[in-house]
């Protein structure tokens, strides 16, 4: 049996992403903060033929996220892949120019990304070394390549995230491990901004199957519509 733990689950990119390897046999564990949303999903995809689960966490609470995914391997039979996308909310994100970051703004963005992708990794690592396999995806927005001064304290720490997703491919070349980095300079059933394009998460999910599939000596695809 093999199986996708989706951090970050949501009714676009989420869901796109649980159906691509859902329709393919893969059992899909759903984490997020909102349990009901996530039972929507999860409702979703069992009407489509695909095994899916909710495992409520909050990125942000280290312990929470670390027993969500050993939640999920011990339902699944362990993860065979980790795709990381989380999207903070205006609710909890404060977007600061480079010289009106305060530290505070920063630490919440480097936790966020960051710190929530390094605990996630550490979870499911460990029996993927074991099995000689595995598939580790992290996903940012365009502003980890190209910043912008409006959201410089997200943009950096997403880029934090983009640095430390390549350079873990790199450690684990020839280990049987994929892991990749896929940069979105395109906006997802939100108004466009700085120009860029405008894509479906169905255009998107694709690059996901192939970077676990085909491409796993890819460090990073970048998607620019």
């Amino acid at each position: 049996m093999t199986s996708i733990a989706i951090v970050g689950a949501g009714p676009q990119l989420g869901l796109a992403i649980a159906r691509t390897f859902g329709s393919q046999g893969y059992d899909v564990a759903l984490i997020s903060r909102n349990r009901t949303k996530l039972d929507d999903l999860v409702g979703t995809l069992t009407a489509e033929g695909i095994t899916a689960a909710a495992f409520p966490a909050d990125v942000l609470d280290r312990d929470a996220l670390t027993q969500a995914l050993k939640d999920a391997a011990a339902q699944f039979g362990g993860i065979d892949v980790l795709e990381y996308s989380p999207l903070a909310g205006l609710d909890t994100s404060v977007m600061t120019t480079p010289a009106e970051t305060d530290l505070v703004h920063m630490q919440h963005e480097i936790e966020f990304h960051l710190y929530g992708a390094i605990t996630a990794t550490k979870a499911v690592l460990p029996a993927m070394r074991e099995a000689g396999t595995g598939t580790l995806l992290f996903t940012t927005g365009a502003g980890s390549m190209n910043p912008q001064p409006p959201t410089a304290n997200i943009d950096t720490a997403m880029a934090a995230l983009r640095n430390w997703a390549i350079n873990l491919h790199k450690e684990l070349a020839d280990t049987g491990i994929q892991a990749a980095h896929i940069g979105l300079d395109v906006t997802i059933g939100t108004p466009t901004f700085y120009g860029r394009a405008q894509a479906t998460a169905d255009q998107l999910a694709p690059i996901y199957w192939d970077l676990h599939t085909t491409n796993r000596d890819q460090a990073e695809r970048t998607f620019r519509g």
